[in-house]
């Protein structure tokens, strides 16, 4: 790529995999990071999990063998961008460690950059946070499978990044992330 169209020399693109529990922080931080990264005149594109699903995923329930597959289509989809120059930050719940390890061995298989960030944040957090109210519906019974609560969720053992949010600021989270984007040359 090169300066002409918009993207520094030398700056390849590749996916930031933001996994964690429902109101753990991971859209609030990719979106931080998606105008800081475009501030600074990278191409960067957030595929949101819930509004990803939506789109290419209506016809699935949320049994493991559904969320398996939306999560590796939201994965090909954002390799896909990733090859053409996009950093993709993909805020995405993706509850089981295979899934993901599919996600990023596309993206390996393929030479494109694949980081991920497990945005550790406790239950008992989200659970206050409860921004789209799910825990206070599975508290009330009228939902079942959420993950974290009554669902598993398989916590990366070793991710590329770990971020503890009941301890930092927004701000503080979305640096934490770029300076592993500076570091990996993404």
């Amino acid at each position: 790529m090169s300066e002409a169209d918009g993207t520094p020399a030398g700056w390849q693109g590749g996916t930031v995999w933001l996994t964690g529990l429902p109101s753990a922080g991971k859209t609030t931080i990719a979106a931080g990071l998606a105008e800081q990264l475009s501030a600074e005149g990278h191409r960067a594109q957030v595929l949101d999990g819930d509004e990803i699903r939506a789109a290419l995923s209506p016809d699935l329930g949320f049994s493991k063998a559904d969320r398996d597959t939306s999560v590796r289509r939201i994965g090909f989809v954002a390799r896909l961008l990733a090859e053409h120059g996009v950093t993709v930050l993909a805020p995405v719940i993706a509850p089981y460690a295979e899934s993901r390890a599919a996600v990023r061995d596309q993206h390996v298989a393929r030479g494109v950059g694949y980081l991920e960030v497990h945005v550790a944040t406790p239950v008992e957090i989200c659970a206050d946070r409860d921004v789209k109210s799910l825990y206070a519906r599975q508290a009330a019974g009228e939902i079942s499978g959420l993950t974290g609560a009554d669902d598993p969720y398989e916590a990366p053992v070793d991710p590329d990044l770990r971020i503890h949010t009941q301890h930092n600021t927004i701000d503080e989270s979305v640096r934490q992330v770029r300076a592993l984007l500076a570091a990996r040359g993404l």
